[in-house]
């Protein structure tokens, strides 16, 4: 068996990708399997995979089926004791892999854990989130923390220390390793979602399960942050954002707490469409 599959879902960054799958096979380490489910991209993804690196394991959809879905059409094929889910606006450093492998072999508490993410410049991106609760996403749909900035200090774990490793309640599912054991535990991702709250979800039934989710400080790896998300329209974003929300608080939460989100969200989406209106008569000003 080796060591690490890594799974890499792709809609439209045939650039980014590229520069992750070069990074990926640059890497110091070796024992490791590359899987790209291409979710119906329209600028020549899977024609540049093909060309470029025909060593990935592609598997090509004839539709955008999300991310749940996508990447557990690999996680059901894949062989390595441990299981990496990777954006494609990732990039690894020489050293990721193996320092996260040593790692996760030396903490077999660990069923999830993700790395230190970093920006272009280096500087550390914040990742680590408490469980949603109804206030704090209740202030994300109103979009309160433009008016108050710190209201959801608390959620967003301002205070965690990034310099050392610790368990957490999720991680950001850019770089998401999974051990094998946790899936055959735990299982796949739920697929009833289509973008967003798939990793919290997961993290939520790996603390069911009485195993933990890490943050760990001993790998590190640039993220370039939704590079896909960001060909989509702000009300579009929303919805797909409103949608997965709903789902992991009727799934999680009591049927009352549902209720308020699901009345809240027409406002935030009201909310939402009036700043992109403002925001494209202030460029179109400039």
């Amino acid at each position: 068996m080796i060591d690490l599959s890594i799974i890499i879902v792709s809609w439209n960054v045939k650039e980014k990708l590229s520069d992750n799958l070069r990074a990926l096979f640059s890497s110091q380490y070796a024992s490791f399997e590359v899987w790209v489910i291409d979710n119906n991209s329209s600028d020549g993804t899977v024609r540049m995979i093909k060309k470029e690196f025909p060593q990935v394991k592609l598997i090509a959809n004839q539709e955008n089926l999300g991310f749940a879905r996508a990447n557990n059409q690999a996680i059901k094929q894949a062989g390595g004791r441990y299981i990496l889910l990777l954006n494609p606006d990732m990039r690894v450093f020489d050293d990721t892999l193996s320092n996260v492998i040593s790692w996760m072999n030396c903490h077999e508490q660990a069923a999830v854990a993700g790395c230190k993410l970093v920006d272009e410049n280096g500087a550390i991106i914040k990742q680590v989130r408490r469980f949603p609760g109804i206030l704090d996403q209740l202030a994300i749909i109103l979009k309160l923390p433009h008016l108050f900035p710190k209201i959801l200090n608390k959620y967003l774990r301002n205070d965690f220390d990034y310099s050392k490793s610790n368990r957490v309640d999720t991680i950001r599912g850019g770089f998401f390793m999974i051990r094998r054991e946790a899936v055959e535990k735990i299982g796949l991702l739920d697929e009833r979602y289509f973008l967003w709250f798939e990793e919290v979800d997961y993290c939520r039934r790996v603390k069911l399960a009485g195993s933990e989710v890490w943050y760990a400080n001993a790998a590190e790896c640039i993220d370039l942050v939704g590079q896909s998300f960001k060909q989509l329209d702000l009300v579009v974003k929303q919805r797909y954002f409103r949608d997965s929300m709903l789902k992991y608080f009727k799934k999680w939460h009591s049927p009352l707490e549902y209720w308020i989100l699901r009345l809240a969200w027409p406002a935030g989406l009201l909310i939402a469409w009036l700043g992109e209106r403002i925001r494209v008569k202030s460029r179109t000003k400039t």
